[in-house]
């Protein structure tokens, strides 16, 4: 069975967000989590990955969600889905500066937003089969140790932010042998966790 695709919901509006998370349960999604505010969200993020995220742009109090977008990319690389009531130019110009995966008006039905995410999902999918083969081979010329075959595939799975047993399953070796690779792998990147590590290889993959 095809793993279900994990999505982030970050909405201030708490019967929105639950509606929202209603639609993508009743569709196959797996709702990885419901942030009410952009600092929520970042702590989210720290230990779990979604494939894509929905975005209100309007949050409270705090950073809005064009902010957040902006604060996401700057270490990791999914895509994402706006959802706002404000069609005006300024916020969109605005929202474009961000590279979102799409913008999606409220109020929404089911299917735009089932739509959305899925053509997100999959163009940013695509987009990534076409250059990482190339693109992950250009971080060995900046590290002092190379990093292996293998290595260079675990930066791969990093980046679509599998857990430890989804990396095993997809290369079929042991949990344990994940983490031996993973080690290593911080190690010649020389950092201490997968936050950093996907920090370092946006800074190398952008030298």
């Amino acid at each position: 069975m095809a793993r279900r695709y994990r999505i982030l919901i970050v909405e201030d509006e708490p019967l929105i967000a639950e509606d929202i998370r209603g639609y993508l349960e009743d569709s196959g999604f797996e709702v990885l989590g419901v942030a009410h505010e952009g600092e929520e969200a970042l702590e989210i993020l720290k230990s779990s990955q979604p494939d894509a995220l929905l975005l209100d742009i309007n949050l409270g109090d705090g950073m809005d969600g064009i902010t957040l977008a902006g604060e996401i990319r700057k270490i990791y690389e999914f895509p994402f889905v706006f959802l706002t009531s404000h069609a005006d130019k300024a916020t969109l110009e605005r929202a474009k500066q961000t590279i979102p995966s799409g913008y999606l008006l409220k109020p929404f039905d089911g299917n735009s937003l089932m739509t959305s995410l899925e053509v997100a999902i999959f163009n940013f999918q695509h987009a990534r089969q076409k250059s990482h083969n190339f693109d992950f081979k250009k971080i060995n010329d900046f590290l002092p140790n190379a990093l292996s075959e293998r290595e260079l595939e675990l930066v791969e799975q990093l980046q679509t932010g599998k857990t430890n047993r989804e990396i095993a399953d997809q290369l079929f070796i042991s949990v344990n042998t994940v983490k031996t690779h993973l080690q290593h792998l911080f190690e010649k990147l020389d950092v201490s966790n997968r936050t950093q590590a996907l920090f370092r290889i946006k800074e190398l993959l952008e030298h």
